[in-house]
């Protein structure tokens, strides 16, 4: 007390106190004026009630979330009431996610300060909201529990994640267990996640759903390792297409359906017999723990096809197909699905040199053939697409007799003679001796050049080896036949003395003759 106050009466420092304490009052005679009445109350009443209201005061602290009550909305503000000695006001955009806001409603907020510059208390919803999830954030950051949040926007290496109204970063390795081809299908999802780091001074939130879904697998794989065996049969849902293949969920273990394992037929992609959703039934044919590789199978769970088909397909028989594979060396013909033969290019015209099969057949095309082998044990038919015809050759013998002269081209020349063509596809060989009479060939092209047209005799026919001997020089006369009513024994010629020698039948038939006379 100082020393002005000791010279004053008591019931001027009592005056004085008075007045101070419904100064601080005021306020809440402004808002309350049904419950306080400077007139009716006793000073005993007085000090009851500056009790209570400073005993509310002291419970309120700075930095804390406090209960308040709304008083009034405005155009942008909302008024609110902490139980202190002035409001606080709010603005309206921070009430977005209440649209049905009236006086009356209770709403947590954060104590800023106690007074502004102005005496007003400063509030903010939004910080208290941001507290109230950060602390939730925090404890389940700490106690390991896994959180719900929605896929808001993609961003570089990763998503922004909304976790109870506050942003959090998903990097693109910890969205999946593999890697997501397109994170916008993602978008809008809601999933559990679990924190994997946390800086409030940063409001930086990292999480992973890699680890709670790393966390099911390991649970389902264990028993799976348990359940899972070979040959069984199992219900899987198709999780993902690739070129060799499908990725099936078996209850969070995936395993692998080759697309040589769907069908006994040929297929050019997986999408043919699977799509992603697809529940189908496969069967287990491998499992490897260690590498994590489940082999199914989807074919297995159908009839061999191969099983009977010696029966099916008897040699002989013929039959018709689709052409769905070509080689340098023949044609591969689906019988039924599983089911090919091999039509071998020497196997597909009697009479044609087939440079390639793509010549003469084309992928989809259907065709028939004829069984000529079958081999069950190795998967094997072997096909003639010729053998569908009367082979030409067998009846060559009696259509060309010896000595049939015919009119042919000449398609080829060769060191010892020249390929006629006496028929499409049909070729007889003239050999060098059989091109003169009278000279001796030293190469063809001395007699015929190639598409020459030539008149050719029929020598010899072997049907069975496909060979036809032709003779250009039989289609005209002998002269050494004549030779002896010509030149008598005895008569004297002049002629040039090119080489000396006997007339005798050695002479007669060879390539290159010369009928030389002794000079007299």
């Amino acid at each position: 007390m100082s020393t002005t106050e000791e010279m004053l009466s008591p019931e001027l420092l009592a005056r004085r106190k008075r007045d101070a304490q419904k100064a601080q009052l005021r306020p809440l005679a402004n808002r309350r004026p049904e419950l306080y009445d400077e007139a009716e109350l006793s000073s005993d009443e007085f000090e009851a009630m500056m009790e209570m209201y400073n005993g509310t005061l002291a419970s309120i602290e700075e930095g804390e979330i406090v209960q308040s009550t709304v008083l009034e909305i405005r155009e942008n503000l909302v008024v609110l009431d902490i139980g202190f000695k002035s409001e606080g006001t709010i603005p309206l955009e921070e009430f977005k996610d209440m649209p049905d806001l009236k006086p009356g409603d209770q709403v947590e907020v954060l104590l800023e300060h106690l007074e502004d510059s102005e005496g007003s208390v400063v509030l903010s919803k939004k910080k208290a909201d941001f507290m109230r999830v950060w602390e939730r954030i925090r404890v389940a950051y700490e106690s390991d529990q896994p959180v719900e949040g929605t896929l808001v926007k993609k961003i570089k290496g990763g998503v922004v994640v909304d976790l109870m109204g506050v942003d959090a970063f998903l990097p693109g390795s910890q969205i999946a267990l593999r890697r997501v081809p397109n994170i916008d299908d993602l978008l809008g999802q809601k999933y559990e996640f679990k924190i994997i780091k946390l800086n409030k001074r940063r409001r930086n939130i990292v999480v992973s759903r890699r680890v709670i879904l790393e966390t099911e697998r390991a649970g389902k794989r264990e028993k799976l390792m348990k359940e899972l065996q070979k040959d069984q049969v199992r219900k899987g849902v198709v999780k993902n297409i690739t070129d060799f293949g499908a990725f099936i969920d078996l209850g969070g273990v995936d395993g692998l359906l080759h697309i040589t394992d769907m069908s006994w037929g040929r297929i050019s992609h997986p999408s043919e017999m699977v799509q992603i959703g697809l529940e189908l039934e496969i069967k287990v044919l491998d499992i490897d723990w260690e590498r994590e590789r489940i082999s199914l199978g989807l074919k297995q769970l159908q009839s061999y096809p191969w099983k009977d088909v010696a029966a099916k397909y008897p040699v002989g028989t013929r039959v018709s197909g689709k052409v769905v594979s070509i080689t340098n060396y023949g044609a591969f013909i689906e019988l039924e699905p599983g089911v090919e033969g091999l039509v071998h290019i020497s196997e597909m015209s009697w009479t044609r040199n087939v440079r390639h099969p793509s010549k003469l057949v084309s992928i989809g095309e259907s065709i028939e053939a004829v069984v000529l082998k079958v081999d069950p044990n190795e998967e094997k038919i072997s096909l003639g697409m010729k053998q569908t015809e009367q082979d030409p050759w067998m009846v060559l013998p009696m259509k060309y007799p010896v000595g049939t002269r015919l009119a042919g081209k000449v398609r080829n020349l060769t060191s010892f003679g020249a390929f006629v063509e006496i028929e499409p596809g049909i070729d007889g060989l003239i050999h060098i001796s059989d091109m003169s009479w009278t000279k001796r060939v030293q190469h063809p092209s001395e007699v015929v050049k190639k598409g020459d047209d030539v008149n050719v005799v029929i020598l010899n026919i072997d049907a069975e080896n496909k060979r036809i001997s032709l003779g250009l020089k039989q289609a005209e006369e002998d002269p050494w036949l004549k030779i002896g009513e010509t030149y008598p024994v005895g008569t004297e010629l002049p002629g040039k003395d090119r080489k000396s020698t006997r007339l005798n039948s050695s002479h007669l038939g060879i390539s290159y003759a010369v009928f030389c006379l002794k000079k007299k």
